[in-house]
This record gives structure tokens, C-alpha cells and sequence, in this order.
């Protein structure tokens, strides 16, 4: 991917809810931003340039990540795919590698705003009950995150995939 106009923007609109919520923080107090406030902007400047890399390399390799994740997940779950599986057949299946595409996004928004609260907002809240209402197995949810977690992280350096966990597993506790 590209540094878009609408990629920096939207980087734009992150960098500016953590200083705004800074702010407003403050101001809601009639206070000054606190030392460990400030402390916790200047850190957000300072792994800006590792975050947009992952982000990088993690949308670049979209396509890549997802059939990994989809080969590592039928390997493992050859249930899912099976007759009667929640992936049986080529609609439920496109659906559910549609899927996979979603949770990267939503990690990739994570790993740029550098907390987990794009993922909440965006979508994780309620999915559980969604996938429940559908009759989709919620463990198998966790596990298929945990495949795109894994083809996700081999592309990365060790510090990048370290830095990219918690957002992977955000999402994996949020389905267990």
C-alpha cells in the first residue's frame, strides 16, 4: 500500500484523537495535560514510524496474510469445510475468508492509532453475539484470528510482531 491522501489522512485524524483526548482530558478537569499525559504523546510520536511500517507491510500483504491464515485454519479445522462445517460451500467460505480481511484491518487501525480502541469502536464490540446469532462456533472465530495472527507475525521483524501482538490478541480474548 500506498501513503495515500486518504491513508494520511485518516493517520492524521488518529494522531489528533490522542492529542485531542489529551486535551479534552485535561480541560474536562480545568487542568493542565499531566507529565505521564505528555509523556504518553511523545511516546506515540516516537513509534510512529514502526506502526506505519507494520501497517505497511501488514496491508501490502493482505492478500498473502489471508491465504495463509485460511490454508493454516482449514489445516486445522478441516471440520470447517467439511459438509455441515460453517464453511462448507463457496458462499460461506468467501465469507469467511471476507472475514479475515476484516480482523487485519482492524488490527492494522490498532497498530496505527497504538491502542486497542479503533478495534472496539470499529468492530469487535458485539461480535460475539453476532457470530452466536448466526450459528457460527465463536471458538473457532478465536482460533481463525489466531491463524491470521501467526501468517500475520512471520512477516515481520521480531520487534514489529512484538509490537503487533497485543492487537492480534485483543481481538483473539475477545472471541474466547
Amino acid at each position: 500500500m500506498q501513503l495515500t491522501t486518504e491513508y494520511c489522512s485518516n493517520t492524521f485524524a488518529i494522531i489528533m484523537s490522542v492529542v485531542s483526548q489529551v486535551i479534552l482530558n485535561a480541560d474536562d478537569e480545568l487542568r493542565y495535560p499531566s507529565q505521564g499525559e505528555l509523556q504518553s504523546i511523545s511516546s506515540f510520536f516516537k513509534t510512529g514510524e514502526q506502526r506505519v511500517r507494520i501497517a505497511n507491510i501488514l496491508s501490502e500483504n493482505e492478500k498473502k496474510i489471508v491465504q495463509e491464515a485460511t490454508k493454516q485454519l482449514w489445516q486445522k479445522r478441516p471440520d470447517f469445510i467439511a459438509p455441515g462445517g460453517n464453511a462448507y460451500g463457496d458462499k460461506q467460505r468467501n465469507q469467511c475468508i471476507r472475514d479475515f480481511g476484516w480482523y487485519l484491518r482492524l488490527a492494522t487501525y490498532g497498530v496505527l492509532a497504538g491502542n486497542q480502541e479503533p478495534i472496539e469502536k470499529i468492530g469487535i464490540i458485539g461480535v460475539r453475539e453476532m457470530y452466536n446469532s448466526l450459528g457460527v462456533p465463536v471458538p473457532g472465530m478465536a482460533e481463525a484470528i489466531r491463524c491470521l495472527k501467526r501468517a500475520s507475525l512471520a512477516l515481520l521483524s521480531d520487534e514489529d510482531a512484538a509490537a503487533a501482538t497485543p492487537y492480534f490478541d485483543y481481538m483473539v480474548q475477545a472471541m474466547s
